[in-house]
């Protein structure tokens, strides 16, 4: 149940709804971290490991209470005051996903300054240009990043401070356990306000080149109103979180259960079994896959690898599925292997703070195959070139309008005003809205491949490829997946005289992080427009066929 200052946004900071947690459910559980990788015994559930060594069974089962989860973004938010950071200060989040990941963000808006949390998948340079973009002062990394982050330690500007969560803190940084736990509890006497600058995320166009997005504490308050009404959370529920914490759409789906007050769970790892066993032990009522999760996890099943008798999954009543196109065959596969099971989708940007914008609705399941209608506190349009209205049927860009929009692309005032008009975000994306209202994307203006739930931006694995000196031209384009939603096909076009291999072009492309990696190579002629520009519509149409794609999308 909403307090009644919370049905409206006006006057409230996110870490508000935190404080009140903290305050009416301090001894009740709110984010649990498990590590499969690291089970003691696998015969044994979490339940039974007060038997063995603690320390062990806190390497796979990590858990906090709501007090404890303010008390360490209290302590955070102290130690960051004591190092000099103030007010429009922004502090660098490069984590995966545990359960330091959330106090430290709520740490970070308390004292407020901006949380910038940044993609794990970054390369040293990409975290350089991201830091340098958001005029970031001080990072908090972990250590999977050590590496990435010393290749450009000498070279940053503008980074002050460094706190490391782990243990061997590499010389350059300060260690975040040792400092913060002598920190007060206290939360600080900062004053937030609604229309206070609390986070940048990054986003991206076809270059590839991230975009800082700015977003105000009344942006993220919209989002854990509008998740909590399209899926009801209560106290009751159980969150599973699986996908990172640094995408909008991870943590504000998961505003859904601040909101309510009630637990979730941090899964690191997507193992069908390990999902399953998640579910099963931890009583979730609520999952959020992707694609390729959802679908290996069926493949799964039919393989006889799972068998459903063997995990506890009454609980569970809500599989919601975003960030990349769904196929409706795997939806439909769904209801048949869990027929009581609701089903819903969302879709959204980074610069709508992540998704809501246009939902689907667990009610509207016949309608597998469109993103929905205007999602809750939003508004939606269709409209051509000219900035009409289309005719329902008719293809035009998808607009939105609504308390999540972002103030702007921070310090690209040219790049905001090709995407913000008059309060509406242009998004780029193509869509038609049939006779009853629901909206269909067709295509994208973007030149974005989205492959599990990751965009790849065609310009990137270009420049690489055109380094190989028998390749004179190459397009990169998305081809359709069944698992994946789409992987990137590279058509190369070999110099006049060169030989090129499929198996040289591979090896080429180890010096890519693995995601960017092409999936298919295909040589053939690069074509182009008179103005220079590749044909890449033309390249769909020969390698993809002359249809319309319905996909269901978060970005």
């Amino acid at each position: 149940m909403l307090l009644k200052k919370e049905k409206g946004c006006g006057g409230m900071a996110i870490t508000d709804f935190l404080e009140r947690n903290a305050r009416l459910y301090p001894n009740e559980v709110s984010l649990v971290e498990i590590n499969p990788a690291n089970q003691p015994d696998h015969a044994m559930t979490w339940r039974e490991y007060t038997l063995i060594e603690a320390s062990t069974a806190e390497k796979y089962r990590r858990e906090l209470t709501w007090r404890e989860f303010d008390i360490k973004a209290n302590r955070f938010a102290n130690l960051l005051l004591t190092r000099g950071v103030r007010r429009g200060d922004k502090v660098g989040i490069l984590l995966m996903n545990c359960l330091e990941w959330l106090p430290i963000y709520f740490g970070i808006l308390k004292t407020g300054a901006l949380a910038v949390p940044m993609n794990f998948r970054y390369t040293a340079e990409e975290i350089k240009y991201c830091l340098e973009l958001a005029e970031v002062n001080t990072l908090v990394f972990g250590p999977e990043f050590i590496g990435r982050v010393e290749q450009v330690f000498d070279h940053l500007q503008g980074v002050k401070s460094f706190f490391y969560v782990g243990q061997s803190v590499p010389s350059f940084a300060d260690s975040y356990d040792a400092l913060v736990q002598y920190c007060s509890s206290i939360a600080p006497a900062v004053e937030l306000k609604d229309e206070d600058d609390a986070a940048i995320y990054f986003s991206s166009g076809t270059t590839g080149f991230p975009k800082a997005i700015l977003h105000a504490h009344a942006a993220l308050v919209s989002a854990c109103l509008t998740e909590q009404n399209h899926h009801g959370q209560s106290r009751d529920d159980v969150f599973l979180c699986i996908p990172p914490l640094y995408h909008t759409g991870a943590k504000m789906h998961w505003f859904g259960s601040l909101l309510a007050g009630s637990r979730a769970v941090l899964l690191r790892g997507v193992k069908p079994e390990w999902i399953l066993q998640a579910v099963s032990e931890e009583k979730a009522t609520i999952v959020w896959l992707l694609v390729p999760w959802a679908q290996d996890v069926l493949d799964a099943i039919d393989r006889g690898d799972l068998r459903l008798e063997d995990y506890r999954l009454g609980p569970w009543r809500l599989m919601h599925i975003g960030a990349q196109p769904v196929p409706p065959s795997l939806i439909r596969r769904w209801k048949e292997v869990f027929p009581e099971h609701q089903y819903d989708t969302n879709y959204g940007l980074s610069e709508s703070i992540g998704p809501g914008c246009v939902h689907l609705g667990v009610e509207n399941i016949r309608k597998v195959g469109a993103i929905g209608k205007a999602g809750y506190l939003w508004q939606t349009a269709i409209m051509d070139e000219s900035g009409a209205p289309v005719a329902p049927g008719d293809v035009g860009e998808l607009i939105v309008k609504g308390p999540g929009v972002m103030k702007c692309y921070y310090n690209n005032p040219e790049a905001t005003a090709a995407i913000l008009k008059d309060g509406w975000l242009y998004t780029g994306d193509m869509a038609r809205m049939d006779e009853e209202g629901f909206i269909y994307l067709v295509d994208r203006k973007k030149d974005v491949i989205i492959t599990g739930g990751e965009n790849l931006y065609p310009v990137q694995i270009e420049d690489f490829l055109r380094a190989h000196p028998a390749v004179k031209d190459v397009a990169v384009i998305g081809l359709p997946d069944d698992r994946l939603g789409e992987i990137a096909a590279a058509i190369i076009q070999v110099k006049e005289g060169a030989a090129l291999s499929e198996d040289e072009v591979t090896r080429f492309c180890l010096d890519l992080p693995r995601y960017k990696r092409p999936r298919r190579v295909i040589f053939a002629e690069v074509p182009r427009n008179p103005t220079g520009k590749i044909e890449k519509p033309k390249l769909r149409e020969i390698y993809c066929g002359t249809r319309l794609v319905e996909a269901q999308t978060t970005k």
